[in-house]
């Protein structure tokens, strides 16, 4: 009996060490089975911190395919070594025709174009049954047979954009958690010109933004294309103005642009080219707030590095810093001779447009080998970001990754995966969740999905969970209040201070490119406005936080206030002041107006009739 208790004690000992990811880059964790060309991998992580992969490859007779598989935290496999290979459809083989992600219910998305010139929808379940049955939904009532794409919504539903080549038109629709399909937009030109290379991103309240080109040919396969955005409703209803954020510029019709979230309702755009800018590749950055509006002022975007005769600057990849809302871009410095990649330089930019690392910081040497598959992340609480690149002769492989803190410098070294042999790698890597960050890749000699986790110190394997910073406290009673006297109007913003002091507070509101800064000491400002509808948000900054929006007395996290040029109690006498302000909006330590100095000042107060109102006066 003890005989047998021990070889028990050794088989739970073997369970418990399968049941970790690995800490040896010799080795790493293996997750699938695969072919030795699968493609096209990408990693989607579920609230609970269990992760999806899908990878493409030729299964089962029915095209170029996608599989895919469950790993839970620890980096255990959830289903067979296979994965899971939807089957039922004939699937288009041309590249991009797939989409993945998991929801927020826990299961996973696919959608993918088929042969018939159909795009389908399947959703699975953790423990792998089909929620929309194994058919799955057929969307936009058959249209968009190439290219899709997909954002998870908070509620288990799922956003889908499918693209038709036939006819140039985008097809966009919200699938709710139970497969319900909401009305389908089509996004067209009626110049004549393709809508294509549609990107999904977050937008305020549920909604989605579409960022997607404009191209016509030009000539051999160069297209005149712009970069647009425009936002939508679940209903279908069109949120936001179609606006341009990328003038247009010929340029090959395969460099497409990039979308990153800027975790306040709007996204950063990012794209290389080298049309139109002087003639030497380069990475242009973008920017549109949560009203869909262009931040940044000059429509050919802002270059990575500045115009170089002898170097190109591409194969950018990007996050946002949770706090500062930041761009952090990495990308690839190659001669322009001989196009050989050889330093990696990483930037920074804010949501104006600001190259804050000026010429960018060199965090990869030249020495002699490739440098691709760059990938970056954020820590999930700030503080730094985990970059990982390949490195090789342009054949073989193995993976690195560096830490670097807020300003820039690195602070460790991991090699991630030391046997160098041909991969595929993943098209992006998880995020920090619970301390870890996971990439994945495919044996391009023996086939086999692997994988390995990171933290943010640098190890792998085992690792602690990071702690979460203290609360950010928030401003609290945000309201908004019009304002019009002697032929000058604007908002009176006003709230009340969290019980932490903030750095400062920042006001952001819909047509301006600057977010305004208030000092802490005050709880109110004064902007003098043109006659339109405006949306206010307001936050408080801390030195390693911003905090959530501030909250309006009704639990709404903006205000609106309506700018007429129209006076409102123009001529009823104020018997009662409640609070006088100086121009700026700040809050004058007194109430009696005959004690103030010269200058103009919004005085709230209480007329003969009894109504509050705001007004400017001259002393």
């Amino acid at each position: 009996m003890k005989k047998i208790l021990t070889l028990i004690i050794v088989f739970a000992t073997m369970i418990s060490v399968k049941a970790q990811w690995v800490n040896d880059p010799t080795t790493n964790t293996f997750l699938a089975n695969t072919s030795a060309d699968a493609g096209e991998i990408y990693l989607s992580t579920c609230p609970n911190g269990d992760i999806y992969a899908q990878w493409s490859s030729f299964v089962g007779g029915n095209g170029w395919a996608p599989t895919l598989q469950r790993i839970n935290a620890d980096g255990v496999p959830q289903w067979d070594n296979g994965g899971i290979h939807p089957s039922y459809h004939q699937m288009a083989s041309w590249s991009q025709g797939f989409a993945m992600t998991a929801t927020s219910d826990g299961a996973v998305v696919t959608c993918f174009a088929t042969e018939a010139g159909q795009t389908i929808a399947i959703k699975i379940n953790a423990d792998g049954t089909y929620a929309w049955g194994e058919e799955g939904l057929t969307l936009f009532g058959g249209a968009g047979e190439s290219r899709t794409e997909l954002l998870a919504g908070d509620d288990g539903g799922v956003w889908a954009l499918g693209t038709s080549v036939d006819n140039g038109n985008l097809y966009l629709c919200y699938i709710e958690a139970n497969g319900t399909l909401n009305p389908t937009i089509t996004i067209s030109d009626d110049t004549g010109k393709l809508c294509m290379f549609g990107l999904l991103t977050p937008a305020p309240n549920g909604n989605v933004f579409v960022v997607y080109e404009k191209e016509q040919w030009a000539y051999t396969y160069f297209y005149e294309k712009d970069i647009r955005v425009v936002g939508y409703s679940k209903d279908g209803t069109q949120i936001s103005d179609d606006v341009q954020l990328m003038s247009p510029v010929t340029i090959p019709g395969s460099y497409t642009h990039y979308v990153v979230p800027d975790g306040l309702g709007g996204a950063y755009v990012y794209i290389w080219h080298a049309g139109g800018q002087g003639g030497n590749f380069n990475t242009y950055v973008f920017h549109f707030n949560q009203n869909g509006a262009s931040t940044i002022s000059n429509l050919n975007g802002i270059p990575v590095h500045s115009e170089d005769p002898y170097n190109y600057y591409i194969d950018a990849y990007a996050t946002v810093d949770p706090v500062s809302h930041d761009l952090i871009i990495v990308y690839v410095q190659t001669d322009q001779q001989f196009q050989q990649e050889s330093r990696v330089y990483a930037n920074r930019f804010n949501v104006i447009g600001d190259r804050l690392w000026n010429e960018g910081i060199l965090f990869v040497e030249e020495n002699g080998n490739d440098h691709s598959n760059l990938l970056i992340d954020a820590f999930e609480y700030g503080g730094g970001y985990t970059f990982f690149y390949n490195e090789g002769d342009g054949y073989n492989s193995t993976i690195k990754a560096l830490g670097i803190d807020d300003n820039g410098n690195q602070i460790w070294s991991t090699n991630m995966s030391t046997n160098s042999y041909p991969r595929t790698m993943c098209e992006n890597s998880t995020g920090h969740h619970d301390g870890q960050n996971i990439v994945a890749w495919v044996n391009g000699t023996n086939g086999g999905l692997y994988g390995q986790n990171i933290g943010q110190s640098g190890e792998m394997g085992e690792i602690t969970p990071p702690t979460p910073p203290a609360p950010c406290d928030a401003p609290t009673n945000f309201q908004g209040e019009y304002v019009y006297t002697n032929n000058m109007f604007g908002a009176m913003i006003s709230w009340d201070a969290p019980e932490t002091t903030p750095l400062h507070y920042n006001i952001y509101f819909e047509g301006t490119k600057d977010v305004i800064e208030v000092d802490p000491e005050y709880t109110s400002y004064f902007i003098e406005m043109e006659a339109s509808d405006y949306i206010f948000k307001l936050t408080a900054v801390y030195d390693d936080c911003e905090s959530n929006y501030a909250l309006t007395p009704d639990g709404e996290m903006y205000v609106i206030v309506e700018v007429t040029s129209v006076p409102e109690n123009e001529y009823e006498e104020i018997v009662n002041v409640i609070e006088i302000y100086n121009i700026s909006g700040q809050r004058v330590n007194s109430t009696e107006v005959n004690e103030l100095n010269q200058g103009i000042y919004i005085i709230k107060g209480v007329t003969t009739s009894g109504k509050t109102i705001v007004r400017k006066v001259i002393r």
